[in-house]
């Protein structure tokens, strides 16, 4: 599923009809189309979020929500943890991890299982 976050509202957008083709969209649907099960039973979901000006792939864990923040231009992809409420420095997101752009989307998606999965994220 793809969702998109523009001026504080959500929407659900319907592939093909509404879904943006560009860049960054074609490649979070191609990683996460490699995600493994376990990912996909976090809740794996595309989100274009023009507020917070990323495109990436939402994971729906047992402590809060993480994304898999795609890469603009030579940046590297980077794995933030979102908080719900902002913590006590006043942080409303933690980066957990960061990797360069030299893999491709199998990797990607495989980095990032492991990743969660190890770090007990997924349940």
């Amino acid at each position: 599923m793809e969702i998109q976050i523009s001026g504080g509202i959500v929407r659900r957008v319907r592939g093909g009809q509404d879904a943006p083709v560009n860049g960054l969209a074609i490649q979070a649907r191609t990683v996460a189309n490699f995600l493994p099960l376990i990912c996909q039973r976090a809740g794996a979901n595309i989100v274009h979020n023009v507020d917070a000006n990323y495109t990436g792939i939402r994971f729906d864990t047992k402590v809060g929500p993480v994304v898999l923040e795609m890469p603009v231009g030579d940046q590297p992809y980077r794995l933030v943890h979102e908080f719900i409420e902002p913590d006590a420095q006043g942080r409303t997101e933690v980066e957990m991890r960061r990797f360069p752009q030299i893999y491709k989307p199998q990797g990607i998606a495989h980095i990032t299982a492991e990743f969660l999965r190890t770090r007990g994220f997924l349940k």
